[in-house]
């Protein structure tokens, strides 16, 4: 019979990770590899530190993959990320002039004052999610292949720049609950390079099946 510990599985969590970030031609040796440990480590030093050592193996080797994702390509990958940092300086212009020209459009503050509000306030917030969610979506079109690496980065480099513009927003007393719209913003980016790199990776797998 075959033990318990033989059926423990690794975090499906990495697993999905490593997925997305491995190239087309390297994902399965990867991930038989680190299963092949993870099986011997599991009934020898437990689950619990199996699966940690998987997720400290995963990161490093996510860090890796995205390295030599941009070494293999790096033009494709910098022209992504650099359209899509001036995709969204272009449409981020057009949010909130669009949400109020409908206000006054439609005379809202008048009818619907309520409706005013949410418009001037979360509605501007929404525009701007989907305004990051779009430009993830074209960066990690163009970035075949590289979905991930290109996405991420981009999510990064705007992350910092509300990290860098951070001690000024303190002291003009612009609230910190902003902070959390502007990193689901950046997050949007990479959820972007997720969906159309998972779906790329669904399709490869369904042609391969034909």
């Amino acid at each position: 019979m075959t033990s318990p510990s033989h059926l423990v599985e690794p975090p499906r969590l990495a697993v999905w990770l490593l997925t997305l970030f491995a190239l087309d031609d390297e994902a399965e040796s990867i991930l038989g590899d680190l299963l092949e440990e993870f099986t011997l480590l599991a009934p020898k030093s437990g689950v619990p530190f199996a699966r940690r050592w998987y997720w400290r193996q995963s990161l490093k080797t996510i860090l890796q993959l995205a390295v030599l994702g941009f070494r293999t390509a790096p033009w494709l990958t910098t022209a992504a990320v650099v359209g899509g940092f001036f995709l969204r300086g272009g449409l981020g212009r057009l949010v909130e002039p669009t949400i109020f020209a409908v206000i006054v459009k439609y005379q809202i503050p008048e009818h619907h004052f309520s409706a005013y509000v949410f418009l001037a306030t979360t509605g501007i917030d929404t525009g701007y999610l989907i305004t990051f969610l779009f430009v993830g979506f074209i960066v990690a079109f163009v970035a075949k292949g590289r979905e991930m690496m290109a996405t991420t980065t981009l999510g990064l480099i705007f992350g910092a720049m509300v990290v860098v513009a951070l001690p000024s927003m303190v002291r003009h007393g612009i609230p910190l609950s902003m902070l959390m719209w502007d990193f689901s913003d950046y997050l949007a980016i990479v959820i972007a390079g997720a969906i159309v790199r998972t779906h790329r990776l669904n399709a490869a797998a369904r042609h391969q099946q034909t």
